[in-house]
């Protein structure tokens, strides 16, 4: 297999995204509202339709130019630089130098939690009025 192959190949790329943020395929299926198996399709897949990208790319907390240009070499450089260039003159520095408010990146993931979990119970919900249906017309 060519390297050029393997780079372009977006379902490996959304695995290693997917990886690099600690997620699991079921965390990633349970966000997307669809299932385990169909993630691992999905990740098997060598092209996915804009539509199903743009989705995958937000449930992972990235854009999809940046899911589309992913590779694995681009991501050492960046931490390794990062580090590199973390302390004053090449000394390490006494904690983390964020770029962004870290309280806002919270405050994000929290709200999409909360929209997670209300999609969840709101199929819970869907679920049982289907359930009170079937055993009303029995």
């Amino acid at each position: 297999m060519s390297t050029l192959t393997k780079s372009n190949h977006i379902g490996r790329k959304i695995s290693r995204i997917r990886e690099l943020r600690d997620m699991k395929q079921e965390a990633l299926a349970q966000a997307l509202g669809i299932s385990q198996q169909t993630i691992s399709a999905l990740e098997n897949s060598e092209t996915i339709d804009e539509e199903r990208l743009a989705e995958v790319a937000k449930a992972l907390g990235v854009s999809v130019e940046a899911l589309k240009n992913f590779s694995d070499e681009a991501a050492i450089n960046y931490f390794n630089n990062f580090y590199d260039n973390s302390g004053s003159n090449g000394a390490f520095s006494h904690g983390p130098i964020f770029t962004f408010n870290p309280l806002d990146k919270l405050m994000e993931s929290i709200e999409e939690n909360k929209k997670l979990y209300e999609r969840l119970v709101q199929a819970e919900k869907d679920k049982v009025e289907f359930l009170q249906n079937i055993l009303r017309d029995k």
